[in-house]
């Protein structure tokens, strides 16, 4: 899909193509923000449409409206909303744009690293540290965030 990319893999390469990656751990910070706004927001309005009887199952409520927005979002254009709004996506091992599929496993990675604190402080570290700037779930399913290209 992008051009320039490295021999080891249909990735760019952060060396040779930094700007793809420039900024891109603050932008998917920055995001996460916006994305948790969203959530919180249809949340409050599904316990308002329960007459407030979500608030008895409020975790899982909370559970399954970011893994059904995460996974539909992504799934859709390869970014959620709020990746949208900071000019970042997400491509596959293979440097496509991810399908159902991959916004689904890329999801239950996210979610299950948020479930617990040490794979998420791990998570955070490897996007701040590695050359792609990529996350736990991104290491272990190949995919990485970029800068939209256009």
């Amino acid at each position: 899909m992008y051009s320039g990319m490295s021999y080891d893999t249909a990735l760019p390469d952060p060396d040779r193509h930094a700007a793809f990656y420039d900024g891109v751990a603050l932008k998917r910070g920055l995001a996460w923000i916006v994305d948790t706004i969203f959530v919180t927001l249809l949340v409050m309005l599904a316990t308002l449409f329960t007459a407030f009887t979500a608030l008895f199952f409020l975790p899982l409520l909370w559970l399954t409206v970011s893994f059904v927005y995460r996974w539909v979002t992504v799934s859709n254009r390869s970014a959620t909303w709020g990746m949208r709004l900071m000019g970042i996506e997400f491509l596959d091992r293979t440097g496509l744009r991810f399908d159902a599929a991959t916004a689904f496993l890329h999801t239950l990675g996210y979610t299950l690293s948020m479930a617990f604190v040490l794979p998420q402080v791990i998570s955070v570290g490897l996007m701040c540290l590695s050359r792609r700037g990529q996350g736990l779930t991104d290491m272990l399913i190949g995919s990485v965030a970029i800068n939209r290209a256009g």
